[in-house]
């Protein structure tokens, strides 16, 4: 993964509503981002293999009813799709879900993947590692001004997107969808369904922290967490020199402190701190929902090590005594985290 001089992106404010076109910090406002129409959808890309040093690709796509895309694979890239808005079909080979909001799904190298959009203003996050697997939508299609996808009737899908990436295109029969447990987390790289506030779980304070992909299901390429919590103030600033974070906003209200800028993200919103960004998160409402996605992998022992396994799926206020978490922090040297001051002051309006 290509990253910047650490004393280099430590100084560096972050670029607002603009692809950088390199791995420094920066914030994307929903709806802000490259955007491209394909097949009656919208795609929205918020990360390219340029902005992440090559390490990933993200994009929201947001289509009406009846918007798909056909059974597709890519040869070399781990996927993932989080549902953020609407209700959608996905098919794996010989098993299909009705996803909703959280439920997420993850694609291994290879793997074919279909989906239908069920319901208006459907709204996907497609993550990618590592980067590249939007190429063929940013060489090949014209971008837009628009922010919402057409008012017209959905064509049919036309495979203009993925085919000229060195997809395959699968002739495979879309099953049934059925209602199964998806809860747990497969012991390694395998397609995979994850309802909402599923996966391995570990309790913070006023917080429960709950995998929905571990180092394991994605070739160590990345992991991502939800953190469901209640209105706290911010955690010490840091940095880290391994990993890139990156921070959604699924609900609620977040303060991402970001080498001296404070940036307030709400439903849909992004932030990327590469390697080097100091930084430091408070939650901003209560029952904020915040997804993590870290790449690589090697942060991951920082949660289980800071919190202890739970069943809850739902935090108890005043449960852990913040002071545990912090004193865990000290106990950390040989995970990539450096500490470099207090926490931030709380902004006003939290």
């Amino acid at each position: 993964m290509t990253t910047l001089d650490l004393e280099s992106v430590h100084q560096m404010r972050p670029v607002v509503d603009t692809l950088p076109g390199e791995p420094v910090p920066y914030a994307i406002t929903s709806g802000e981002g490259q955007r491209y129409e394909v097949d009656g959808q919208l795609w929205t890309v918020v990360a390219r293999a340029a902005d992440s040093g090559n390490a990933f690709d993200a994009a929201f796509v947001l289509g009406p009813r009846g918007a798909s895309a056909p059974f597709h694979s890519l040869a070399e890239h781990q996927r993932s799709y989080v549902v953020f808005e609407g209700s959608v079909q996905v098919w794996l080979p010989g098993e299909s879900r009705v996803l909703g909001t959280g439920d997420t799904i993850h694609v291994p190298p290879g793997v074919p993947v279909a989906y239908r959009m069920l319901s208006e203003m459907t709204k996907l996050l497609f993550w990618s590692a590592p980067g590249g697997a939007l190429d063929a939508l940013l060489e090949g299609e014209s971008p837009v001004a628009t922010h919402v996808y057409p008012a017209a009737d959905v064509p049919p899908p036309s495979g203009r997107l993925i085919v000229p990436g060195g997809a395959s295109v699968h002739d495979l029969p879309q099953v049934d969808a059925r209602d199964g447990d998806d809860v747990a987390l497969p012991g390694g790289v395998e397609p995979y369904f994850l309802r909402a506030g599923e996966g391995d779980r570990r309790m913070w304070p006023d917080a429960v922290n709950a995998f929905s992909a571990r180092g394991r299901n994605t070739g160590g390429r990345y992991i991502a967490v939800t953190t469901i919590g209640a209105r706290q103030p911010y955690i010490p600033r840091h940095f880290h020199s391994q990993h890139t974070e990156n921070f959604f906003c699924l609900s609620g209200r977040i303060w991402l402190w970001v080498n001296g800028e404070q940036v307030l993200l709400t439903p849909g919103d992004y932030v990327h701190a590469p390697a080097g960004t100091i930084h430091s998160f408070a939650l901003g409402g209560h029952a904020t929902r915040m997804l993590g996605i870290l790449t690589t992998d090697v942060f991951e022992p920082f949660f289980d090590r800071t919190g202890p396994a739970t069943d809850d799926h739902v935090y108890t206020e005043g449960m852990i005594d913040p002071s545990v978490m912090m004193g865990r922090l000290q106990e950390i040297s040989d995970l990539d985290v450096t500490m470099v001051g207090p926490p931030p002051e709380t902004p006003a309006g939290l």
